[in-house]
């Protein structure tokens, strides 16, 4: 048990360390798109490192007990991911639901630490971001459920397996509708463009992490880099067929967060009564199809 703890947080550390990685590449490669140098990679290490160093304001416990639950539960999430299908620290327990329970616990700490801070910007924000986490969660959950039944598990190792099995192929291949959902979703979690109502910095000044600052919000920083971590990787072993070695999982992640990156720099923002328009209408739609397709009528490709 120690040994697969420590492997955890091996992990929830690496994931770390990657989407930051990523993270800055990315910056970089969207400025010279831009025609300007952007940051060096490695700016957003020097930024979080340079907020913990700095002394954060206080509202009140719940605000600092908000930050710290949000963390602590990103990163007990993380411990539970797969990397491939032989790097996963807890394989009885790389469940798909686990992975939906725990990363409300990290959502709510958000919250919980937000509206403790008595701004009505961070709580607009707030209930921005829970209305688009309802939004774009009901047509993902549905193509994960089809993916459940298709594969006969909801272990993450088996469903990569499942897809590296001979004869079988990608998901996002075998069930094309729910890879468009899956994607569209994945732009939600993220908070890419178009579905980045919650942060709108012109509207309610970034939202949620408006009265954060020093090490709570380096601690947010973090949050994110991991909750990326997570949701990415989530896609790739969902739909890209997951990894027999690392080397082809560094390949798969790099390539889904660039491309929606990319994807995020050339659109508008939707106000957010179109963000659960759209997903309740578009998405879902297309879930629900995929669904019976593939369940009802055992048509995969």
């Amino acid at each position: 048990m120690i040994v697969n703890i420590l492997v955890g947080i091996g992990i929830a550390l690496f994931g770390f360390a990657l989407q930051t990685s990523i993270g800055g590449i990315n910056r970089k490669i969207v400025g010279r798109l831009q025609k300007r140098h952007g940051p060096r990679w490695y700016q957003e290490f020097i930024d979080i490192f340079k907020l913990l160093s700095k002394r954060g304001i206080s509202h009140g416990w719940i605000y600092d007990f908000g930050v710290i639950m949000a963390l602590g539960g990103i990163i007990a999430t993380a411990m539970f991911m797969p990397l491939t299908v032989d790097i996963v620290a807890f394989k009885q327990f790389d469940n798909f639901f686990i992975f939906v329970y725990l990363l409300a616990v990290g959502m709510l700490g958000m919250a919980m630490s937000a509206s403790g801070s008595g701004n009505p910007w961070a709580s607009i924000g707030v209930m921005r971001a829970l209305t688009t986490m309802l939004a774009y969660e009901v047509p993902f959950l549905i193509v994960a459920l089809t993916i459940i039944n298709v594969s006969d598990s909801s272990s993450l190792t088996a469903i990569q397996a499942f897809q590296q099995t001979a004869g079988n192929n990608w998901f996002i291949i075998a069930l094309p509708l729910g890879g468009l959902v899956g994607v569209l979703s994945l732009m939600g979690m993220l908070g890419k463009k178009p579905f980045e109502t919650y942060i709108a910095p012109a509207e309610i000044a970034s939202g949620p992490m408006v009265e954060y600052g020093g090490k709570q919000l380096g601690m947010l920083f973090i949050l994110h880099e991991i909750s990326v971590f997570i949701e990415v990787s989530l896609f790739v072993h969902l739909f890209l067929g997951g990894a027999s070695n690392i080397f082809i999982f560094l390949i798969k992640y790099f390539t889904v967060y660039t491309v929606v990156n990319l994807i995020s720099n050339v659109n508008g923002r939707f106000k957010i009564d179109q963000v659960v328009k759209f997903f309740y209408k578009w998405p879902l739609l297309l879930a629900i199809i995929q669904a019976f397709i593939a369940i009802y009528l055992g048509w995969v490709i």
